[in-house]
């Protein structure tokens, strides 16, 4: 019989198979994609967020423990779970090491990428890169992988893993890694989650998806139904503001807009409703999907002038451009008054002392609603662009309650041979928000521990039935 089963292919599936093979473990994985589109929303990726005490590779300064706990307790508001967020925060302090041993290279922070050249280490390649040499090392190794193979539903006893099932086909295996990602693509469950709001909208109907179109939460809903222990709010969510003219599926990262900080955004009554320079950008990039999809008709527009450009990492798409303010607006579809007004009113309220995007500086507005507390400086150079933007959902957040030992729970009592890694639990330390890096850190982490405790609970029962 196989030692292992992992369920999913994407970054968290591929460390927990290369751990449990490390272990010892005869190890198959289904992923449910081809080969071609495999790797989840790994593929997208480019960075891990680390902790590290000291100047390294392809990281500066100094990024300790506690600083990373405190980023993080910051953009959750406190809904996580600190345990075993520390477990994710110590982990990314050794990890790459075993990465590189597994054909992972590493490139310093991209021109562009704010703020991270500190704290995040970047894939050279990118996640395609990344997910490749996963898939060359367990190759290499004797992982099996099939693909083309969607799990919907597990065989269990009492909370024991027994079988997986592709279809009718029944797959045995002595323990099993559940790492098979949230329900974003399935867009009816979105649609359900977020309901209708006050304006009769059903906003998820304009939601973009920025990953992969296979992960539909299938066997998420399956364990939960089955009585597995949930953590997480189904409307929370990895989401950021991307261009308005993305795809519906497979955006990825170039379709992100990161001009925000630089300018303003206003919905399409050409109101702004935000501030823009509230912090960071890899700390505050990851709010602007839910914030627009707050806003009527899950839309708004990012507004920049000159000043602006050559400052952050342009979006695959070009910004609309216009020489005056009026046209901007006239091309963008606002409402031209309004929306000169609303830049008026900014502009006046500028208080630019030393801008220095690279910190958090004294620009800031004064006498206008919502201030924008840093990088505020009149949007008065044309030419002047503008972005729309829609609410990108990179994963969400619902998963199954876990622990130190990333064990899935049945009513509080751990499994002794199902696991569960990467999307399918990252909400036990994100309960909201994000910063840039740290679902990779949470999926290599209890990728890793899945993977060595499904080894080696395969390797009791093994050794139970040969006894």
């Amino acid at each position: 019989m196989l030692d292992v089963l992992v369920i999913g292919g994407g970054n968290a599936a591929l460390c927990a198979a290369l751990a449990a093979r490390e272990a010892g473990a005869s190890v198959r994985i289904l992923e449910a994609a081809p080969r071609e589109w495999r790797g989840g929303n790994s593929q997208h990726t480019r960075n891990l967020r680390c902790m590290h005490d000291a100047p390294q590779d392809v990281l500066t300064g100094v990024y300790g423990e506690e600083e990373y706990w405190q980023d993080l307790l910051k953009v959750t508001d406190g809904l996580t779970d600190e345990a075993l967020a520390r477990v994710v925060i110590r982990a990314s302090s050794n990890c790459r090491d075993w990465m590189r041993r597994h054909g992972v290279h590493f490139q310093p922070s991209l021109t562009g990428a704010l703020h991270t050249a500190r704290t995040n280490a970047f894939f050279m390649g990118g996640g395609k890169a990344l997910v490749n040499a996963y898939y060359r090392s367990a190759e290499r190794l004797g992982v099996q992988v099939r693909y083309d193979a969607p799990v919907d539903r597990l065989e269990l006893d009492h909370g024991q893993f027994r079988a997986a099932f592709v279809g009718a086909e029944r797959i045995e295996a002595r323990s099993c890694v559940l790492a098979a990602g949230g329900f974003e693509s399935d867009r009816e469950w979105l649609r359900a989650a977020w309901g209708r709001n006050e304006r009769g909208e059903y906003p998820a109907d304009n939601f973009l998806i920025r990953g992969t179109r296979y992960n539909r939460g299938t066997l998420l809903k399956f364990m939960i139904e089955a009585g597995a222990d949930a953590v997480g709010d189904p409307t929370q969510a990895h989401m950021v503001a991307v261009d308005a003219r993305a795809p519906l599926f497979d955006g990825g990262i170039c379709t992100r807009i990161d001009c925000v900080s630089l300018g303003v955004v206003v919905n399409r009554e050409a109101r702004r409703f935000y501030d823009e320079g509230e912090d960071y950008w890899p700390k505050r990039y990851a709010i602007w999907g839910r914030l627009v999809a707050q806003q009527p008709g899950q839309i708004a527009y990012a507004i920049i002038d000159a000043q602006a450009v050559g400052r952050f990492m342009p979006p695959v798409f070009p910004g609309i451009t216009a020489a005056t303010l009026p046209e901007l607006a006239h091309r963008l579809g606002l409402d031209e008054a309004t929306f000169v007004q609303t830049l008026a009113r900014y502009n006046a309220a500028c208080r630019v002392g030393h801008f220095d995007h690279t910190a958090l500086d004294d620009c800031h507005t004064d006498g206008v609603e919502p201030a924008k507390t840093h990088w505020a400086r009149p949007i008065d150079t044309p030419p002047f662009r503008g972005y729309a933007l829609r609410p990108g959902v990179t994963f969400t957040y619902l998963g199954l309650k876990t622990d130190a030992h990333a064990a899935v729970h049945f009513a509080g009592r751990p499994s002794d041979n199902l696991y569960v890694a990467g999307e399918m639990m990252a909400g036990n330390v994100l309960g909201k928000g994000y910063t840039a890096g740290v679902g990779m850190s949470i999926g290599t982490a209890f990728g890793r521990i899945a993977g060595t405790r499904a080894a080696a609970a395969a390797m009791q029962e093994r050794d139970r039935a040969a006894a």
